[in-house]
């Protein structure tokens, strides 16, 4: 396992709780990525990330068995750029769009200053016909920390409650 999957939230060291001003500073950078993403601004997304950040896709199976294996894996924003430029110039799929439904994050406290950030989501695919199906429900879970540029993900993995993958899977979730 690399030292960037290290990255990715364990355990919380301490719970203490947020201030309303911390707490509002996440739940918008939550948002705006959300945003960012449904409004198709996919060269945008590796600006979420600190540079040597880690983007991990996975499954609620493959965690649970603590197998640290993933469907996407990204270390560092060089990566997510290579796989936005990749999505943009190689690959062939569908027109569509996605909408992002994000529910109230989980925050705690770390003993590093940064912050352990546990929050659902259900991803909806609209597809350039007009049809619409939810494309994948499960769970962020964040390590965010604030910076000299803002708040920005130290590491997100995404965990999905299926797995039974979509092969339409080429926009970050």
């Amino acid at each position: 396992m690399s030292d960037a999957v290290s990255e990715l939230p364990q355990t919380t060291k301490r719970n203490a709780a947020p201030s309303a001003a911390v707490r509002e500073e996440i739940a918008d950078l939550l948002e705006r990525y959300a945003h960012t993403l449904d409004d198709g601004r996919a060269e945008a997304w590796s600006g979420f990330f600190e540079e040597g950040a880690v983007y991990q896709v996975t499954t609620r199976e493959n965690v649970e068995a603590g197998r640290p294996i993933g469907i996407v894996l990204c270390e560092g924003r060089g990566m997510m750029d290579d796989r936005i430029k990749a999505m943009r110039i190689a690959n062939i799929f569908e027109s569509h769009t996605h909408r992002h439904l994000v529910g109230r994050p989980l925050i705690s406290a770390r003993d590093d200053g940064r912050w352990d950030v546990r929050s659902s989501f259900a991803i909806y695919r609209i597809m350039y016909t007009g049809q619409t199906d939810l494309f994948a429900t499960g769970c962020y879970q964040d390590v965010i920390a604030p910076g000299p540029e803002g708040w920005r993900f130290a590491a997100r993995r995404v965990v999905l409650d299926s797995r039974s993958l979509d092969t339409l899977m080429v926009y970050p979730l």
